[in-house]
């Protein structure tokens, strides 16, 4: 549709929900780019699902944004109701998200969909699994270790691969971003630790592709060569912004898991 002579800005809303911090931003559905700089509030402790429904509401009103709204959260998602809650309270277990934020955001239309699976969407649409046909597996590395499947365009939602058990721990909590900060881990022995996790999943799956997202895909250079893995793997293209341009496609495009 045209305005003035230019193509008119076809705009989106989202908040992206993490154990740390709830980030939200508005989001130009035509490229998948932020429009502005994005809001960050950091994550209420404990992390109760009023609690956080209140930040989202305070994000959403600061920019003044009145149509729909697309939140995620570090929890499984089945019709709108968190089954899992991780490095949130774990009263989440169960409530329903939808009319949660609905509650908070009176008249306004919420779609709450799982962080990982947004990222996805997100690269999906305006990213590194643009156009990418057979199996793609995107696994984001942070405080955990999210996954989000995608076959041939589709999204498969709810995969939990952070949860594939390395020896007797699961293995976001022998790989993840943040046990390479906690423990000190040079780049190298991270990079033998994500290799045990992906050689694992590959045990039981035959991706196409592997895109590496969250916020140490920015230091791809330092451990993605090192990988020795069957699957090619390339850096997610949105990196920390994917879960909220995600959120955003999906709840202008009524994507609901």
């Amino acid at each position: 549709m045209a305005e003035n002579g230019l193509q008119s800005q076809l705009r989106g809303f989202g908040v992206d929900v993490g154990g740390s911090g709830i980030k939200g931003a508005l989001v130009d559905l035509n490229t998948g780019q932020l429009i502005g700089e994005r809001i960050r509030i950091a994550t209420p402790q404990p992390a109760t699902p009023d609690a956080v429904a209140d930040v989202v509401a305070e994000i959403t009103h600061r920019f003044g944004w009145e149509g729909p709204v697309g939140v995620t959260l570090p929890s499984v998602i089945q019709q709108q109701t968190a089954q899992t809650a991780a490095n949130i309270d774990k009263s989440w277990i169960g409530t329903d998200v939808k009319d949660l934020f609905t509650r908070h955001l009176p008249g306004q239309a919420v779609t709450v969909i799982n962080d990982a699976d947004a990222a996805g969407i997100a690269e999906l649409y305006y990213g590194a699994a643009k156009g990418a046909q057979g199996l793609v597996v995107l696994l984001t590395f942070g405080t955990g270790i999210g996954s989000a499947v995608l076959y041939n365009g589709i999204l498969v939602p709810n995969t939990e691969f952070g949860h594939f058990e390395l020896g007797d721990v699961d293995s976001e909590v022998h790989a993840s971003a943040a046990v390479r900060e906690r423990e000190d881990l040079t780049w190298p022995e991270w990079t033998a630790r994500v290799n045990d996790m992906i050689c694992g999943m590959e045990k039981f799956f035959w991706p196409d592709l592997i895109i590496a997202g969250g916020g140490i895909s920015r230091k791809h250079a330092k451990w993605m060569p090192n990988l020795d893995i069957r699957t090619p793997i390339v850096p997610a293209a949105l990196r920390n912004h994917a879960g909220i341009v995600g959120a955003a496609y999906a709840a202008a495009n009524g994507i609901c898991p």
